[in-house]
Order: structure tokens, then sequence, then C-alpha cells
């Protein structure tokens, strides 16, 4: 999920398309529950809200998977998945206003609706239905002429239960863009996701776990497609599932949702700690000498630029509208591109980096931290619900998984490969960190590392803002108090990485940890939960394995990497 990247895709379409989105919502219509070919339409559900196209009305049933906590999450990470229009508010959109009661909603109270209105119209013109049912045939003849059609929230029917005073909007960016992808635009979106700040790290992967360690890479790459699967096959299985933690919460109740969604948030809530001491490391490189002295209190490049870092992101988290942090951060894949690019031509045009010995071919005691850092580079798992559901075509969600796993993959070994064959056993944690910093290439690759986390930091930690925020208490979820909740994950996540600056060990932990248990062992217990009855034999083995294997890189990398961060200590 840190990886982003990302991940964005815009929302425009041709009439034709939308002719064709119509005929085909009502051909699901008309299906029922069984008449479909799960080959051609890659679902077993009929769910009419499967196109975004089809009457409001039969759209605007409450789900009760959406109903508790996390209610957030679906929106929050559309925004740190997908594209939306600049002009579109982010605190202020009706669903997380509804949630977290944003400063916008509480500052425009009781002001008439146009006012409103015209602070969160959208860039793109849309079409969203009404909650009133004399509205509704309106509605449909608005859809046929829309070609930037969003459907309503399914939790609609609240906004009769909120005060008139306090209603919010209906108009704004609802939710994600619903069945509005295609293929490319699937493919960027993932690829943007799995290409983050893992892949700096490939080449000291290399130097832990030996040549032969990329084996591991190649069979993490290929699990991670087919429980990427498995989370499709538990999205069709039941209406109403929608994102990860539904599946929990349909595998295993109430207990499955919010165990869940605690192991996402912490994931995400590690990937900003990443971006501290990525950020830290990284300059310091740039600038060596630079410190801070205050009476007897002396700051050294590393924790000077950690507390600056910092200090530049937390408003950008108190932003009410992250849309332009999330079409700059849509620049994910060019930026992975670039840095390994960039590593290229500066072993191949500028002949750095000479290796007297071939490298080690297996380095057992380096293995498990290996893991743990080939696993974090397959932390998308978390948002791949999301990428299926804004599909136009979801039978072509296995298509698009496997592409954007496989070139991934393709980069995070071209610089896995490039990099160790550079330096050899004096790799870093982060190539960028060996190239020569009076080179251009170098220069080029190391400032688009520093730029990138800057922009995607706001992004990672708004949907675990949000979910705390929906915890408040009604009377205390104002601006000012949310700008504190926000200001104090982000000195938190400061202080983290001040204490544990090991870039390396801390992806290794995460990765052995959390992605192990989002990415391989949680996909398998619950499509082994929610389909019991309709899985093979031969599909209860392969889970199984899975999650006995997934659980004992669990133990070993989290023991060995926890062992390595306390080792620095001593």
């Amino acid at each position: 999920m840190r990886n982003s990247v990302s991940e964005r895709s815009f929302l425009i379409e041709s009439d034709d398309d939308d002719d064709a989105a119509v005929e085909d919502g009502k051909r699901r219509g008309l299906g029922g529950g069984g008449g479909g070919d799960d080959d051609d339409d890659g679902s077993d559900s009929s769910s009419p809200c499967d196109s975004p196209r089809v009457v409001a009305a039969r759209c605007s049933q409450p789900s009760s998977y959406t109903q508790q906590w996390p209610q957030s999450y679906r929106q929050s990470i559309d925004m740190y998945s997908s594209v939306h229009s600049p002009n579109l508010s982010f605190l202020g959109t009706p669903s997380l206003s509804r949630l977290s009661n944003s400063f916008l909603t509480n500052s425009f109270r009781g002001k008439p609706p146009e006012i409103i209105s015209s602070l969160i119209k959208p860039l793109l013109p849309t079409s969203i239905a009404s909650a009133s049912d004399d509205q509704q045939q309106q509605q449909h003849e608005d859809v046929r002429k829309s070609s930037h059609y969003l459907p309503p929230s399914r939790k609609a029917s609240s906004l009769q239960r909120i005060p008139e005073d306090q209603r919010p909007m209906v108009g704004g960016h609802e939710v994600g863009p619903y069945r509005q992808c295609s293929y490319t635009q699937g493919v960027m979106n993932g690829v943007n996701v799995l290409c983050g700040v893992g892949i700096l790290s490939t080449p000291y992967a290399v130097k832990q776990g030996g040549w032969l360690g990329l084996v591991i890479l190649a069979v993490l790459g290929a699990l991670a497609w087919y429980t990427g699967i498995l989370l499709r096959r538990c999205l069709d299985s039941k209406d109403g599932l929608e994102t990860y933690p539904d599946i929990g919460h349909a595998a295993f109740g109430t207990a499955g949702r919010i165990i869940i969604s605690i192991i996402l948030y912490m994931e995400l809530y590690a990937c900003c700690i990443e971006y501290l001491i990525l950020e830290s490391d990284n300059l310091s490189k740039l600038f060596p000498n630079a410190h801070l002295t205050m009476g007897n209190l002396t700051l050294d490049s590393h924790m000077l630029f950690a507390i600056l870092t910092a200090l530049v992101v937390m408003p950008t988290t108190w932003l009410r509208d992250l849309s332009c942090l999330s079409f700059i951060s849509a620049g994910g894949v060019i930026a992975s591109i670039v840095i390994v690019s960039c590593l290229f031509w500066v072993g191949l045009v500028d002949h750095v980096g000479t290796v007297e010995s071939e490298g080690t071919a297996l380095n057992l005691p380096g293995i498990p931290i290996a893991i743990g850092l080939y696993g974090y580079c397959y932390s998308g798992h978390g948002v791949f619900p999301n990428i299926y559901s804004s599909l136009k075509k979801s039978n072509q969600f296995p298509a698009v998984l496997f592409t954007c796993i496989a070139l991934s993959t393709v980069l995070f070994a071209a610089a896995a490969i490039m990099g160790y064959i550079m330096f050899g056993e004096s790799t870093e944690s982060q190539f960028t960190l060996n190239l020569p910093p009076n080179l251009v290439a170098s220069k080029i690759a190391v400032w688009t590392t520093v730029t990138n986390p800057i922009t995607k930091y706001a992004l990672t930690m708004t949907p675990l803002a949000l979910s705390l925020e929906e915890l408040l208490p009604p009377n205390k979820q104002t601006y000012p108090n949310i700008m504190m909740l926000r200001s104090a994950l982000v000195v938190s996540s400061l202080i983290i990485a001040l204490s544990v600056p090991f870039f390396g060990l801390v992806m290794s932990l995460v990765g052995s940890f959390l992605t192990m248990f989002v990415a391989y062992i949680l996909p398998c217990a619950c499509f082994l939960s929610i389909l019991r009855s309709k899985v093979t034999w031969y599909q209860v083995v392969l889970c199984v394995f899975i999650i006995v294997v997934g659980l004992c890189c669990v133990g070993v990398g989290t023991y060995s990497s926890l062992s390595k961060i306390i080792q620095k200590y001593q």
C-alpha cells in the first residue's frame, strides 16, 4: 500500500461507452442472481451496482458491511489510488463529511446550499443521484447524457437521519471511480501502488540473501497475483463487499474487520515512517555538513532533515483538498522508471561501481531479511479491491493484476541485479546512497527519490487519520481537533523515525510482519472462510500451504529484523 504508488486514472469516456454501459446494466438487472457467466463478467455477483449507469435508486440500499468502522476506508483509499479533479474537496465530500464531520461542514453549517455547492463543484461535470424519490426519473435521463457519472453512496438513506442544518450536500465526489478505468489505466494504477520506495532496497536484499534470493522475489510475485485473485473471488461472493475490511467482516465477523483494518492502517503508518527515514538519509547525502546547534543541543544532518521533512509534510495533512497531491504523486510510475534508468546510466555510461567478486550465490543467514524486503515490494493488496471496482470490464482484473505485478517485478529485478553488480557487498539499504553525488544522473535519481515521498506522505497518512476521526465523539469532531490529531500522527511518526533510523531493517520488519499478513495469509484465510463450500481440495491445499509458509516467514523475518535492530543499539 505505500508503494505508490500509485495509481491514478482519468475518468473520461465516450458517449458510445455510456450507452454500452447502460445496456450492460440492463442486462445485469434482467439476469437476476445466477444467469451470468463467470468467465465473461468475472463475477459471481449480480449486484445492480456493478455498472455506474444503473438507475440510482437500485444502488441506494445501504450495505451492512459499510456501516461499521472504518467507514472511510473506501473513499480514502480511492483518493490514495485514483486521480480526482483538482476542484474536488476532500474533507468536505459528502461521505467523508458525514464520517469525519470535517471543518468544511462545520464552517458552512446552516449556510445556503448554493454557497457549499460552489465550493465543492467538480472540474468535470457529474450526474449524482438525488436521495429523494421524485428526482430519480430525472436522474435516469441525466445519466444517459453525462459521460462522467459517479454513482451515489449506498449510505444515502442515512442522510434522512441527519438534522437539516448538518446534512451534507449531494453532488460532490461521493465515491471513487466505479467501473470507469480501462485496462491500461488499471495497470498504471497497480504499478503505481507497487513501485514505491521498496524498489530502492532490492539491491540490498540481494546482498542479504545472495543471487538465489531473487527466486524468492519471483515466487512472492506469483503468490501475490494468486492471492489478489482470491480477494476478487471474495468480493464477488456476496453483495455489498467493496473493500479489504469488508472481506474480513464477511469472513470473520466484526473482529475480522477490525483486525484487518488495524493491520492495513499499521502498514500505511509504517510507510510514513519509512518516508521520513528515506528523506533524512538522502538529504544527508546531498548536504552532509548540515547541522543545527541550539545551546548544548546539536542536531546532525540526519536528525535535522528528518525534522524539517516532518515540518514540511505536516501542513499537507491538514489540507481539505488532497487531489492536487494525488495528481502529483500519480507520477510514481515515472519516478520509479527514472530512478532505475539513472542507476543503469551511472553503471553503464559513467562506469561507476565495480566489484572484485561475483557476489554470494546464497547467504542463508540473510535470507529472513531478504524475505521481508522482497515481501514489502508487493504490499498493494489493500488497494487491489479498489482497482477491481474501478475497472469498466471486471473480467479483465486477472490480466490487469498479472501485468502490473509482472512489470513491477521486472523493475524490482532490474534494480536489484544492476545495483548489486555495481556495488557488491558495499550496497547500502538504498542504492541512491551508493551513487556518486557529483554525477548528473545521480543527482536526478536522488532528487526524484526525495521529491516523491513529500507528495505521498499526506495521501498515505490520511486513511489512518480519517479512521481515527470516526472514533471521536461528535462534539469533538472539529477542525482544530482534527488538526491536532493529524499533527500528532506526524510527530509520532517522526519520533519513531528518529528512534529507529534503519531504513532497510524497518522495511524488512514491515514486510515480514505486516505485508505477509495483508498480501498472503489473510487473503487465503478469508477465501477459505467465505467460500468454504465451493473450494476444491487443491485450492485448500494451496491456501493452507501459503498460510503455513507465510506464518513461517512472519516468524523468522520478524525475529531476524528485530534482533538486528536491537544489535544496532548494543
